[in-house]
């Protein structure tokens, strides 16, 4: 078989996936860390084990589900870090893109963030730690990589960028887990008060010669 039927071949199965995770997203919306592989099959209009032939398991479409979410997370991020504004304002831009999310999609963020809550008794399969930490290192990294690419913070640039990407994400994590579950003020104040928190080093720090700024 040559390369071009391979890819012929692969294009419905590349569809009929995407398919099955648009199935899956609504029942997510629905059903929460509750949605079932049974639930998810029914809307999709096919059998478990058909399903499981795409996904494996349930862990294998959490895992799928969440790089589609996080791959259009890390795009709305990017989109409001290069936004042409002034520094404070693409931080608070970039905040309130992150919490703007989870709030527009509360079941689909307790899905991927609080997976254990939908579990059975004593089901380890969905533990939080193991499954919503992956997903945080990489959208740490990301925001590492951009702050490195656009702030001169001298010679231990690297390392400082790692630190505060992976150090913004969980604030915004931890704060935002908080901010969803008692909603003790709006949003635009949360993304204000946070803002400020930040803006400390971030707001003296240089931008790259010939770079796009931060």
């Amino acid at each position: 078989m040559d390369t071009t039927q391979r890819g012929d071949q692969q294009k419905p199965a590349d569809r009929r996936r995407r398919e099955l995770l648009e199935a899956a997203d609504r029942v997510v919306l629905r059903d929460g860390p509750g949605a079932s592989m049974n639930a998810i099959a029914a809307e999709a209009g096919i059998t478990k084990p058909i399903l499981y032939r795409h996904f494996g398991d349930k862990g294998g479409l959490y895992a799928a589900l969440a790089q589609r979410h996080t791959d259009a997370l890390l795009v709305s991020l990017r989109a409001a870090l290069d936004a042409p504004a002034e520094r404070r304002e693409r931080v608070e831009a970039t905040l309130d893109t992150y919490l703007s999310a989870i709030e527009a999609r509360p079941q689909v963020y307790r899905f991927l963030m609080h997976p254990a809550e939908g579990g059975a008794p004593g089901d380890t399969e969905f533990d939080v730690g193991r499954h919503s930490a992956p997903l945080l290192r990489r959208l740490g990294e990301e925001l590492a990589r951009v702050i490195e690419e656009r702030l001169d913070l001298g010679p231990d640039g690297e390392r400082v960028s790692r630190v505060w990407g992976h150090g913004i994400v969980g604030m915004m994590y931890a704060a935002g887990d908080w901010w969803l579950g008692e909603r003790p003020c709006d949003r635009a104040e949360l993304v204000r008060i946070l803002a400020d928190l930040l803006w400390g080093r971030l707001a003296a720090a240089g931008d790259r010669v010939g770079g796009p700024g931060f």
